[in-house]
């Protein structure tokens, strides 16, 4: 192999490791709803229990793409606290947003979500996840570490941060290999609303949900 292709192989290592988790990432929660006793446990065992349903469902091969998919959605809606994210993200921008522009850039950002953790399900290569441990953030969140591990040269790291929500841990936030999904938003959406304000912001989310 030349120098090159060596090079070629190793900045295509860090997307598909990314792919990988973002595919167990997305699919992890929608399982949750399967197992509703969970919502009075730990943040731990929510991810423990919910990690085993997952990994099955994964390698159900009688699954089709796009029930798999849909699945991903409802997980999403239905596992993460949108509202603390959308907050998150937003950070000093989302107090000058009106109710109206709040209620359209959580729907617009819920179906890039979707959209985002949706994508490669089919990726899934019998990976397993195992928890390495747990620990109480400030202000009673809490985080959840979790490694993926694969069958190549290096294991994937994804921590979860979680937050109790009427009684139920929520994410607001999930960290891939210590990029955080909500900085990595945070700053792509601050420097659109720094060039455009809400509005672009709105409208370039609208066009990619469009584009599917």
């Amino acid at each position: 192999m030349t120098a090159r292709n060596r090079e070629t192989q190793r900045g295509r290592r860090p997307r598909a490791r990314r792919r990988t988790a973002q595919v167990l990432v997305g699919a992890l929660a929608w399982t949750v709803t399967l197992v509703p006793a969970l919502t009075a446990e730990s943040p731990r065992a929510v991810i423990a229990a919910t990690t085993s349903a997952v990994l099955a469902v994964l390698s159900d091969k009688d699954l089709s793409t796009d029930v798999k998919r849909s699945r991903v959605e409802e997980i999403v809606y239905e596992r993460v606290d949108f509202d603390a994210l959308s907050r998150l993200v937003l950070a000093r921008g989302w107090n000058q947003l009106s109710e109206e522009q709040r209620g359209e850039f959580q729907r617009e950002f819920k179906q890039n979500i979707s959209a985002t953790y949706g994508r490669g399900i089919d990726g899934y290569k019998n990976e397993q996840v195992t928890i390495i441990e747990d620990r109480q953030e400030t202000r009673g969140d809490w985080t959840v570490r979790t490694k993926i591990v694969s069958h190549g040269p290096d294991d994937i790291s994804v921590d979860y941060r979680l937050r109790e929500t009427n009684g139920t841990w929520k994410i607001i936030d999930v960290i891939i290999e210590g990029v955080s999904l909500v900085s990595n938003y945070r700053s792509q959406f601050q420097e659109i609303m720094a060039n455009g304000g809400i509005d672009r912001l709105l409208k370039l989310l609208r066009e990619k949900n469009g584009r599917g």
